[in-house]
This record gives C-alpha cells, structure tokens and sequence, in this order.
C-alpha cells in the first residue's frame, strides 16, 4: 500500500509537504507503506498511539504502548535504515541516501520489564504526521522554530556573563578592604607598641628622678 493514498495534501520531490493521517494496527501484523524517494529526500515524521478500550469502545492513550517503525529500501535486498523503538508517541527521522522505493512499516506492542514484545494489543488508532522533502528546506523550517530558543539561550548567557562580572568586581572590593583593614590593624599594632614604648621609657624616667629626689631628701 502506498503511503500517498493516505495523505491529505499530495506532495512532489521538489515541494515538501506536511500530512496528518492515522491508520490502524491489528495485533502483530504490521502496518506498511511503500513510497519511492528521490536522493537527498528527508523524512520527519511524529506519531502518538491509542488503543482500543472494549469497555468503553474508544481509543485511549497507554502508556505501556510502545511503537517499533522499520524503513527498508526495497531496491538494495531490503537494506534498513530506521529501525527504532519508542513510547507511544515520538519522532523519527531519515534521508533517502539513493533514490528508490522505502518500506515504512509499523508494529505495536505491550512494553514489559524484560523485554519490547510481551503483548500485542488488538486495536490501535496510530496518529501520523509526515513531512517529506528537500533536507535543506526543512531544516530550515526546524531552525526557525529554534531561533526563539536559541536568542533566549543568547539572553541568558549575557546574564550570566553579567553575574560574573559582578562576583569578580565584588571578590576584587572584598580583597582590596581585606588589605586596607589589614593595613590598618598593622599600623594600630605599631601604634601601640611605640605608646608602650615611650610610656615604659616615661616610666623609668620618673622612677629614677623619684628615687634621686629621695636620696637628696635623706642627705639634708
């Protein structure tokens, strides 16, 4: 089955599209698409799971669900180039290296703490968004939904290249009052000792005129 009979938008190799279909898993049985690509071609796709409830006859979203997506290229022996587990919903991604048919295909399955397959649900409704064309056309897409993200990476740096300036000019006043308080307390120290200096020598003096007064005294 082609994967273009499901599209909502027909697509080229020249224009890339975007499409947003959903089919049908049944148990083991995979579900795959052929499509022919040209060289160069990118492929993004993003899908989100749901199974099927008896109880209320609805699909809903489990998180025990798990997705395998295989891509085959039909013209080299059936070489794969994807081949990729995930959750329930996610995104995967590939670029036709030579152009040709690509088998796409898609299993569910239960995840378990052993292994990928313990179970296979009956039902589920798979969500497929897929974008197909030129890479450069669509990582340019990619990059202007990044540019939001990237200027505001920008803005916090500079906040942080601000931050640390002012934590080096706030380490460069503490040292420097860490110096003069040093300084200080050297020449306070200094200070002190010449006072004690000059009050002993002061002392003595006194004593020793003091004691020649006495000496005088007892003589007369």
């Amino acid at each position: 089955m082609r994967l273009s009979t499901f599209l909502l938008a027909a697509y080229t190799a020249a224009i890339p599209s975007v499409s947003a279909l959903y089919f049908f898993i049944e148990g083991a049985s995979p579900k795959c698409f052929f499509e022919e690509l040209p060289k160069d071609t990118l492929v993004v796709g993003q899908y989100r799971a749901e199974e099927y409830q008896p109880h209320t006859n609805t699909y809903s979203t489990d998180n025990e669900l798990a997705i395998l997506i295989t891509v085959d290229e039909t013209f080299d022996n059936d070489h794969r180039v994807v081949n990729q587990k995930g959750s329930n919903r996610g995104r995967f991604t590939f670029t036709a290296s030579d152009p040709g048919e690509h088998r796409i295909c898609f299993w569910a399955s239960h995840q378990a703490n052993s292994g990928w397959f313990s179970s296979h649900p009956k039902g589920v409704k798979l969500h497929l968004d897929l974008a197909i064309g030129e890479t450069s056309e669509i990582e340019s897409k990619d990059k202007d939904k990044l540019a939001d993200i990237v200027q505001r990476v920008k803005d916090l740096s500079g906040r942080l290249q601000d931050i640390r300036r002012e934590q080096v000019f706030q380490r460069e006043r503490e040292a420097e009052f860490r110096d003069q308080s040093e300084s200080t307390n050297s020449r306070v120290v200094k200070w002190t000792i010449v006072q004690l200096i000059v009050l002993g020598a002061t002392c003595a003096w006194q004593l020793s005129h003091l004691r020649t007064f006495f000496i005088k005294q007892k003589l007369t």
